[in-house]
């Protein structure tokens, strides 16, 4: 089992452009962490940088005590899968998966056994006699996998693997590679633009945005207690909903008006927000919590009143993209929504009490 620590890592490409910038993390023994982010946030920089594939203008990196800097790829005990399998055509999945075992002088035989107790538990020891052309992408990936597998490593790193197969074959390997992580001693850093592989994969999460790390947390955390604005409307299939708005003197305290609704807020609210008095601010509401059975029940919760613009209908459950009468869009989830169409108009209830207020200008969370 390893250790990887990184301490402040960066990476300042010609012309300035930084990829990343002061990225530090410390990744426990056998700890799953998936990195999530929009296209351009550092993402695979930090993968390619952690491999040894690009120097590192800043920073340092370090497994079990011994410092990576200056390291070829190949010393590093480093395992990593790309988006492109790069399988060799005309090799079978067993030799493909054994490559790396005999250039490293391996045995023949203990080749040959590895191989095939690898094969078995990635499911895949029927194909092992194979070409990549012969294969589905999802028996490809499992046999990349295996290769990686084979070689023991203290790391694995994913570089968007799962992005060539279709969305069965993708949730399927997204509890294929959770399973094997689970039999694995080796540490996995998981790399992807899909904020639900990252949630339903990780222990850990962390959101990178221009090269800056904005939250690191296990996923519960994350969706409940989003450190800012960026956080919340990126994580969540759809994301936060933002109202802005102001705080302003309300019945018997402060209030959060906003043009579809108002809050008067509760004395456990107030005072998080007395310094905000008479300024704007943003108020994050989830879609699951717009039009929900405890918002119903609530005897003051604001309704918000809009228009349905689009129906999303997921078999059990519908969500309503709205737009309210001043322009507003966001989006609902509500549990009841039996004759919902587009056009309608809806009076929806807000759980108020699960909103999270944010700081307009530095977007964090109050």
């Amino acid at each position: 089992m390893a250790r990887l620590t990184l301490e402040a890592l960066s990476k300042t490409y010609p012309g300035g452009v930084k990829g990343l910038e002061e990225f530090s993390l410390d990744i426990a023994p056998r700890e799953f962490v998936t990195v999530v982010g929009p296209s351009g946030c550092g993402k695979s920089t930090l993968l390619r940088l952690i491999a040894g594939l690009e120097e590192e203008s800043g920073g340092r990196l370090i497994l079990d005590g011994k410092v990576l800097n200056g390291l070829p790829p190949r010393e590093r005990d480093m395992a990593i899968m790309f988006q492109n399998y790069a399988l060799f055509p005309h090799m079978t999945a067993a030799e493909n998966m054994g490559f790396g075992l005999k250039l490293r002088k391996v045995p023949r035989a203990e080749i040959e056994t590895r191989v095939a107790e690898t094969a078995r538990l990635l499911g895949i020891g029927e194909l092992l006699g194979r070409r990549p052309g012969e294969m589905s992408g999802g028996q490809r990936q499992r046999a990349a996998l295996g290769r990686a597998i084979l070689r023991r490593p203290k790391v694995f790193l994913f570089d968007e693997p799962l992005s060539n197969l279709d969305a069965k074959m993708r949730a399927q390997m997204r509890v294929e590679i959770s399973r094997l992580h689970q039999t694995l001693d080796s540490s996995m850093v998981f790399v992807t633009h899909d904020q639900v592989e990252a949630m339903t994969m990780g222990d850990r999460v962390v959101v990178l945005k221009d090269g800056l790390i904005q939250q690191a947390a296990d996923p519960d955390t994350l969706y409940a207690h989003p450190a800012n604005a960026f956080v919340a409307s990126f994580i969540g299939s759809p994301g936060m909903n933002l109202f802005p708005g102001r705080i302003v003197p309300g019945t018997g305290g402060l209030a959060f008006v906003h043009p579809l609704f108002s809050w008067n807020l509760p004395d456990d609210r107030r005072k998080e927000l007395e310094a905000y008095a008479g300024k704007e601010v943003l108020f994050g509401m989830r879609p699951e919590d717009i039009g929900s059975d405890e918002a119903r029940r609530a005897a003051d919760a604001p309704v918000i009143r809009a228009a349905i613009g689009v129906v999303e209908r997921l078999g059990g459950q519908a969500c309503l993209y709205l737009q309210g009468e001043e322009g507003t869009p966001f989006a609902a989830r509500p549990k009841e929504t039996q004759g919902c169409q587009p056009g309608r108009v809806v009076e929806l209830p807000l759980h108020a009490a699960k909103g999270i207020f944010f700081d307009p200008a530095t977007e964090k969370a109050l």
